[in-house]
């Protein structure tokens, strides 16, 4: 086996997000169109030995490095439906904030069954990976093999793999955590997004695979929206302030939040205009995290 290895865990963004409705077991039905960033967290692994994880980074302290940690609860997931496979010890550089809608514990978790699997001589379509994902969280699956797909049901339900434009952009982050349950305690359908344009129609995945330019993509998510948008800033009036300094930025095409919040995204026709428009954000709001890239570009792999 390999003395180490290493996997990125980009952050996942929620570019629409519709909720369905609320199941009978408390649980809500969402669609949602995700699409992953090239920066996000960075995971470690050595094979042999006790499973242990060790947590550094800026966001490091919230985190965690308890047995509720995602990545151990993925890999305990993993051994429990390969027994015999070699577990070991984890590194996490924690980059991205915690409880901030860009599913950095989701991406972190399938990061560690990557190189579980890497490690082990799994394929990366074993059957016991996607099982072990659901095990460990709604989001994991879908942060697995990190494309963009349309995600429905609590995150089970996941397309085929698209191939999307690629979309400059910035994230930012108030510094406020958003507890993803009292979000969903706080939806109701009179909470819902006004529907404009497509919204209130289901994501048919052809002609989601048809936005070949980035043109038609921000065209098509103009029309979308987020319903989760308005009990968050309720919650987190934050969110508010966030969405109009992105809004307000020269060339910025869309502004919204992804997934529960309080992380908003602008998205921008050039890399050189998001590069802008943070430099302006960092200046103005030195406690906000602001980060530059693109969405639907995953970062290229290193060692």
């Amino acid at each position: 086996m390999p003395a180490s290895l290493a996997e990125d865990a980009p952050a996942k963004v929620n570019l629409t997000l519709r909720v369905v409705g609320r199941r009978g077991d408390g649980y809500h039905e969402l669609e949602s169109l995700v699409a992953f960033a090239d920066f996000g967290d960075r995971l470690r692994f050595s094979p042999g030995g006790e499973l242990t994880l060790a947590v550094r980074g800026p966001s490091a302290q919230a985190a965690g490095e308890g047995a509720d940690n995602l990545v151990l609860k993925a890999a305990r997931a993993l051994a429990a439906r390969c027994p015999g496979i070699a577990l070991g010890a984890f590194r996490l550089d924690k980059r991205l904030p915690v409880a901030a809608g860009l599913g950095g514990g989701s991406a972190d978790a399938a990061a560690a069954l990557r190189l579980l699997a890497r490690a082990n001589g799994l394929a990366a379509d074993d059957p016991r990976l996607y099982e072990a994902a659901r095990a460990t969280g709604a989001d994991v699956p879908v942060c697995l093999d990190r494309r963009p797909r349309i995600m429905r049901g609590i995150g089970e339900l996941l397309s085929a793999p698209l191939d999307l434009p690629a979309l400059p952009a910035v994230l930012v982050n108030p510094g406020v955590a958003v507890p993803t349950k009292a979000v969903f305690a706080a939806w109701t359908d009179g909470a819902r997004a006004a529907p404009v344009g497509a919204h209130l129609v289901a994501l048919d995945l052809a002609a989601v695979a048809r936005l070949t330019s980035r043109e038609q993509l921000l065209s098509f998510l103009a029309a979308q929206s987020n319903d989760l948008e308005r009990p968050a800033i309720a919650l987190a009036p934050a969110i508010a302030d966030v969405l109009a300094a992105l809004r307000a930025l020269p060339r910025c095409r869309l502004a919204r939040m992804s997934g529960s919040g309080a992380t908003c995204f602008a998205l921008f026709s050039s890399a050189a205009a998001a590069r802008a428009a943070a430099k302006i954000l960092r200046g103005k709001y030195r406690h906000w995290w602001v980060r530059a890239g693109t969405l639907n570009g995953v970062a290229p792999a290193r060692p």
